[in-house]
């Protein structure tokens, strides 16, 4: 015949539709409550310098007939002067910044006084 003989498992009583989703309420936000104590994502923190130029000049707008020009305004000269800006943020937003001095730098002892400042700032928080 090919059969064998198997014995019945025991399996928990069957819930009510109910008490189903209570427990599924119940542990979904057990998991949530687990994922908010044990992420890191919250504690990543990221950095970058950006340039900013003190001038800026506008475009002009003029009205010109069909198949006219529009009047050239001169490229901004990205050689004047500008400051950096160096912006620390996470997932909530910025922690800290720093506005250099006009034309000067980021360099290590630089850097390593902003971790501090950072480190500071995030202990305050």
């Amino acid at each position: 015949m090919g059969k064998i003989l198997k014995e019945a498992k025991w399996v928990p009583q069957q819930l009510k539709k109910k008490r189903q989703m209570e427990n599924r309420k119940v542990i979904s936000k057990m998991l949530l409550q687990w994922h908010e104590r044990n992420s890191t994502v919250h504690r990543i923190v990221t950095g970058d310098e950006k340039w900013i130029y003190f001038e800026i000049p506008k475009l002009t707008k003029s009205w010109v007939d069909p198949g006219q020009p529009a009047t050239s305004t001169v490229r901004p000269n990205h050689f004047g002067k500008k400051t950096m800006l160096c912006v620390w943020w996470d997932q909530e937003g910025v922690v800290y910044y720093e506005l250099l001095k006009p034309g000067e730098t980021i360099n290590t002892d630089r850097y390593l006084q902003q971790i501090i400042n950072l480190n500071h700032t995030l202990i305050a928080k």
